[in-house]
């Protein structure tokens, strides 16, 4: 059974949040974030409407970091680097080795690919310096 897609003011609101910020929010950031405009919005209501979304192809889960599922309302074509020291997750562009990637896997294995993400994980630039400026410390 098919439930009608029904518009509110609360759901294009987390949408727009997602959409426009590079931050790659968890639900919590979202909450946080619209709550002060949208007093009568709820955590559920977050959680319930980033499901949605996600379910439809509207955002893309970037994964759980921390023990939070961070979202990204960018659709196009990039890549992901998440620091293992922070949490920050940063776009990456698309490296061209990987275009026509997905129609090299379905020849090779005789698969249909419908979608490929790319996750970097490591330690980013930030955190890198404040290791140089710790170590020189001491």
């Amino acid at each position: 059974m098919e439930h009608a897609i029904r518009y509110s003011k609360k759901r294009e609101a987390i949408l727009d949040a997602i959409r426009s910020t590079h931050v790659h929010p968890t639900a919590e950031w979202v909450y946080q974030t619209l709550k002060p405009t949208h007093p009568d919005l709820s955590l559920g209501t977050v959680y319930r409407n980033l499901t949605f979304f996600r379910e439809q192809g509207m955002i893309r889960s970037v994964g759980v970091i921390g023990g939070q599922e961070h979202f990204d309302g960018d659709l196009s074509p990039h890549s992901h680097f998440i620091c293992l020291e922070c949490g920050a997750v940063y776009d990456l562009p698309r490296p061209e080795t990987l275009e026509g990637l997905d129609q090299r896997v379905s020849e090779h294995y005789g698969v249909q690919v419908d979608s490929c993400d790319l996750t970097l994980r490591g330690v980013c630039r930030k955190c890198l310096e404040n290791r140089a400026e710790d170590d020189q410390a001491v």
